[in-house]
């Protein structure tokens, strides 16, 4: 029986260590895996990672915290205070007179009876040689509760808050809109790479083929060394720029890795092919969206700009305004002496009201109005840029689109030229140069195309961008 036991024990160790083994295979094949992104994934992604948009969103957060505590001045205040004080049982003696001192001399006659008791009184104040009162600890425990009853800088103070926590939201839009521009950049850069990367590489294969042709017919006679040598120099030219292209490639990589926030040795896959970037940047130019400019991010900021600085005037101009603050404190005596006439309740009110202050204010208040006019004419400037920048973007990405339309006919007549003169060279109708050539427009040719596919992308997200709609 006992030896049972410790067999199902083993068993089941074993089971345990075999899935923990399938379970770290698992995980090692998981962090292996590359991660695959869309264009709009990494977008995405990058809004929640990027580390400058991080910044970003952590200054939205104090500009909160800003508020809160612009808020918070015109809110109730507590405040409790506990105080001790000993003064080491001092005696303070009082006197009202001396011993040699005469009493008043008066009628008795002319006063009447409760007259002459306080007459009495008197007299034995001055006739009594003084008295003495020993000073004992005090303690105490005080509230007090404050509360800003009227105060026309404080509320336009919060509006100016509330305002500035504004600016921090719209100046999040904006970083977050370069940030989209950088992802997309990026995954632009890298599909063109890409693009350019397989272009060289099938003009390399080309002119291998092309050089073991162009060697057999050297071998038997049929062509010149220069001819060889030709071919030869021309494959080592386009060798180099497929090295010089993967490298590009990878430094793109790296650039898109730093864009999204993640570790530079992950693995990434693009799922976007570049055939529906281009659809989609071709759908822009033929159904143009018309231009809102108050959808515009920095005509937003602009608009805000202008709020905060008619605030600031009205803000200056309350300088002028009273303040009224109420109060009530409650104090409890712990420990006091016997001569004690602080009362425990008092309430209050305190009108501040400000008379003249040298010309200060006025000052001031002549400041803002002048910063307020600046702003002013600078939206204005900035409105007729930003109308400008629409026409200009929308310019740039009809011609953008109209030459890749061109480059990308001249690619196909390039390559039916360069098929062409294959069979021509096969044929022994043109030279060996002559077929470098063309083979060297037809690369050309894929060059121009592959640059003008990449500048109608840009074109494209910068339309979007000054529309706010990337």
């Amino acid at each position: 029986m006992t030896i049972q036991k410790k067999v199902n024990k083993n068993q089941m160790k074993i089971k345990v260590i075999l899935a923990l083994l399938a379970g770290s295979s698992f995980l090692v094949q998981a962090q292996e895996s590359p991660l695959s992104f869309s264009l709009t994934a990494a977008q995405d992604y990058a809004l929640e990672h990027n580390k400058t948009l991080q910044n970003s969103k952590d200054d939205l957060k104090l500009a909160h915290e800003q508020y809160v505590e612009a808020r918070g001045a015109g809110l109730p205040k507590v405040d409790a205070k506990v105080d001790y004080m000993t003064n080491f049982n001092y005696e303070a003696e009082f006197s009202f007179g001396s011993e040699s001192s005469t009493p008043p001399d008066y009628d008795p006659t002319k006063f009447d009876a409760g007259d002459i008791e306080v007459l009495k009184l008197i007299n034995g104040m001055f006739s009594s040689g003084g008295s003495t009162i020993v000073m004992k600890d005090q303690a105490s425990a005080n509230l007090t509760v404050s509360q800003l009853i009227f105060s026309g800088q404080y509320w336009v103070g919060l509006q100016m808050a509330k305002l500035a926590k504004s600016v921090r939201e719209t100046s999040l839009t904006l970083t977050e809109l370069e940030v989209k521009e950088q992802v997309a950049n990026s995954y632009y850069l890298i599909l063109v790479t890409k693009e350019l990367l397989q272009v060289i590489t099938e003009n390399t294969q080309n002119l291998e083929e092309l050089y073991k042709h162009t060697n057999n017919m050297y071998n038997s006679g049929m062509a010149e060394q220069t001819d060889v040598d030709q071919i030869k120099v021309n494959l080592s030219l386009l060798e180099n720029s497929k090295r010089e292209m993967e490298r590009n490639l990878q430094l793109n990589y790296n650039m898109f890795r730093l864009v999204l926030g993640i570790d530079s040795n992950t693995e990434i896959q693009l799922t976007d092919p570049m055939n529906q970037l281009i659809s989609i940047a071709e759908n822009t130019v033929l159904h143009k969206q018309d231009f809102d400019l108050n959808n515009n991010p920095n005509y937003k900021l602009i608009n805000i700009q202008e709020e905060i600085g008619d605030k600031q005037v009205n803000l200056q101009k309350w300088a002028y305004g009273p303040t009224l603050v109420g109060y009530y404190s409650y104090t409890e005596k712990i420990l006091t002496s016997g001569f004690d006439l602080t009362p425990k309740n008092a309430a209050g009110l305190t009108l501040s009201v400000p008379v003249f202050a040298g010309g200060i204010k006025q000052a001031q208040l002549s400041q803002k109005k002048i910063e307020l006019d600046k702003i002013k004419r600078t939206k204005s400037l900035l409105q007729e840029q930003l109308q400008l920048q629409e026409n200009q973007l929308s310019y740039e990405l009809t011609s953008a689109y109209d030459n890749y339309m061109t480059q990308k006919e001249n690619v196909a007549v390039a390559l039916r030229v360069y098929q062409s003169y294959q069979n021509k060279y096969r044929q022994g109708a043109v030279s060996s140069m002559e077929l470098t050539q063309a083979n060297s427009n037809y690369l050309q040719a894929q060059s121009n195309y592959v640059s003008a596919i990449m500048k109608l992308l840009q074109s494209k997200l910068a339309v979007d961008k000054l529309h706010n709609s990337i």
